[in-house]
């Protein structure tokens, strides 16, 4: 393990519109201790190439391949041949501000925290910002998370040095299966911290806004109740919870 070094998990999965953006916006960081594991997942656009040609350019750039088996299958190979201490999670058509890993790394050392993560911008197809920012609360623990997961996937960085079992939940079939890593990970920690800067960009296409909280409303409810195991009345308030949490962060 590479005690100064981040390793970014991207999956990449017919992106070939966006991830240029993406891989661009890494390697315009200012901090410089990172690599970046780009896990193509059996794409049929021109994903693949695309990748490949920055990782021609630069070398702290890896391209894996493997046959489509979704996001959190992408995400543990990454996690799999990850070599540094600290892990981030950006998806192939989000993108941060350069210095997002000079802040949350001086954040998460203010903190002395394992896990943090950042206020977020909402953009359309085209980068224009369509709902208000997404603005996380400043200390969260395991309850809030199960009341509303504050942590998105694209800002929250981790210090894997002092957590285990880093891993997503591949029988969850990509519904839910980062909301499930947290609730694991939260559990070995007091506190998840959230700066209050926004410094990543979070690309929503117009049915995401409407249509993605309908579509997790069972997967949510199933990993209280089958892998938390909070049972049903618990499962049901904290699903309440994060039903109310989510219609409010998604008001315009």
């Amino acid at each position: 393990m590479n005690n100064n070094l981040v390793s970014i998990i991207t999956p990449l999965y017919n992106a070939e519109r966006y991830v240029g953006q993406t891989i661009e916006s890494v390697m315009a960081q200012t901090y410089t201790d990172w690599e970046m594991i780009i896990i193509n997942d059996g794409s049929k656009d021109n994903s693949l190439a695309v990748a490949e040609s920055y990782a021609a350019k630069d070398p702290r750039i890896h391209v894996f391949s493997q046959p489509n088996g979704g996001c959190a299958a992408a995400r543990n190979h990454g996690l799999r041949e990850a070599t540094g201490r600290y892990y981030a999670f950006l998806d192939s058509d989000d993108y941060w501000d350069p210095t997002f890993l000079e802040e949350q790394l001086a954040f998460m050392a203010e903190k002395n925290a394992a896990i943090v993560t950042c206020c977020v911008r909402r953009v359309d197809e085209n980068g224009i910002e369509i709902l208000r920012p997404q603005i996380v609360p400043e200390r969260m623990d395991y309850y809030d998370i199960l009341k509303s997961c504050n942590l998105p996937c694209l800002a929250t960085l981790i210090d894997a040095s002092r957590l285990h079992d880093i891993r997503f939940r591949e029988e969850l079939h990509n519904l839910r299966d980062d909301y499930a890593l947290w609730l694991s990970l939260m559990k070995q920690t007091d506190y998840a911290y959230g700066n209050q800067k926004v410094l990543a960009s979070y690309r929503l296409s117009a049915n995401q806004v409407t249509g993605n909280k309908r579509k997790v409303i069972i997967p949510q409810f199933m990993v209280n109740y089958k892998v938390e195991k909070l049972g049903l009345f618990r499962s049901l308030y904290y699903l309440a919870h994060w039903a109310w949490n989510g219609y409010k962060k998604y008001r315009k």
